[in-house]
């Protein structure tokens, strides 16, 4: 029997428009990818508040804000939490952007990252860690995949800088 593969499998690639979507966000309001204005949109898609990877991932992203907002980045973290996780998430560790609701995995789906994993022997469906840069034209211009929870903004910012 073959192993299964437990790496997401990008159908999307540089150049592609990025897979339009309307969501939640923490507070209940709806955002539509396409009315976002900014030189880059940063999804960062994680597997769920308040676990030890995920909030270092979160909080390294809130410490260096300032510098990704300087270089022009707009962030959204995406996982399938509901809102008032989120708005526990966001007030624990004081996070300074919005986090969109994927209950249903539609936007983790759109862009390839939600599908088979292994922690600790256990095989499980979930979302694989992986952030989408878009330029301001809604263009994937930078997939990361694997991404570095502690060092996170560095990836971002050699990213959209380079």
């Amino acid at each position: 029997m073959n192993q299964p593969d437990f790496k997401p499998h990008f159908n999307l690639k540089i150049g592609d428009d990025a897979p339009d979507f309307k969501a939640v966000i923490q507070d209940g309001s709806t955002i539509h990818l396409k009315s976002i204005e900014s030189k880059w949109i940063v999804l960062f898609f994680y597997p769920e508040d308040n676990t030890p990877t995920c909030t270092k991932e979160a909080c390294n992203l809130r410490d260096n804000y300032d510098d990704l907002k300087l270089a022009g980045a707009k962030l959204f973290g995406i996982s399938p939490d509901s809102e008032s996780k989120h708005q526990k998430f966001i007030a624990k560790f004081d996070l300074p952007y919005d986090l969109i609701v994927d209950k249903n995995h539609e936007i983790a789906n759109a862009y390839d990252v939600w599908g088979t994993k292994k922690f600790m022997g256990i095989v499980y469906d979930g979302i694989h860690r992986t952030t989408y840069i878009l330029n301001h034209q809604h263009k994937i211009s930078k997939i990361i995949y694997p991404v570095e929870s502690a060092n996170h903004h560095l990836q971002i910012l050699e990213a959209i800088i380079t």
